[in-house]
């Protein structure tokens, strides 16, 4: 062998491990900002309205990281029904608002994947809402007292077990903003 083919062989051997050290590098960074993975929101309710504030910083989020926002109405399902039964009475409190979130995130160009999650609870549904949907994040509201939601230990849980980040949100004390239904409409 030539010393002119050994300085090739070598030439090729250093471009060839660069560049397979410059595209794993530029793989792992892609992969660190999410590029090229799926990029999911779920912000869980279980009224008839939401935080002001919690709607806001979903949408927010969910632009600024190309993401879809999961909006999913939590629906408790009495023990004397199977799980699958219908609960239109259950339904027709929260999808006025789950419609109206998914209306103004597609008004707004935001990628809407809207879902009803059934449990025995507010947390068995969400548990099992989590189980089947893949997402990345959690933004969930807080309720005051006296409130439909989730409640202390249910939050508790949220951030034990969430495969997630999970954001819990509450307003300021001064801060009643409340979106229902009737009021998305025209704010995005």
């Amino acid at each position: 062998m030539s010393t002119l083919d050994l300085l090739v062989a070598l030439v090729a051997v250093t471009l060839g491990a660069g560049g397979g050290l410059t595209y794993a590098r530029v793989h792992r960074t892609r992969q660190a900002r999410g590029a090229g993975s799926v990029r999911r929101i779920l912000l869980p309710f279980t009224g008839t309205a939401i935080s002001r504030r919690s709607l806001d910083a979903a949408f927010r989020l969910a632009r600024a990281e190309n993401a879809t926002l999961v909006p999913a109405f939590l629906a408790t399902v009495p023990r004397h029904l199977p799980l699958d039964a219908a609960v239109p009475a259950a339904c027709s409190v929260g999808m006025p608002l789950l419609e109206a979130i998914e209306q103004a995130a597609a008004s707004a160009e935001i990628p809407v994947d809207a879902r009803v999650g059934r449990g025995r609870t507010y947390r068995h549904a969400l548990s099992l809402l989590l189980d089947a949907e893949p997402v990345d994040r959690v933004i969930v509201p807080a309720v005051g007292h006296g409130r439909n939601g989730l409640s202390g230990d249910d939050l508790i849980w949220l951030l034990e077990r969430a495969p997630a980040e999970v954001l819990i949100l509450r307003a300021g004390f001064s801060d009643q903003r409340r979106v229902t239904g009737d009021a998305v409409h025209g704010h995005f």
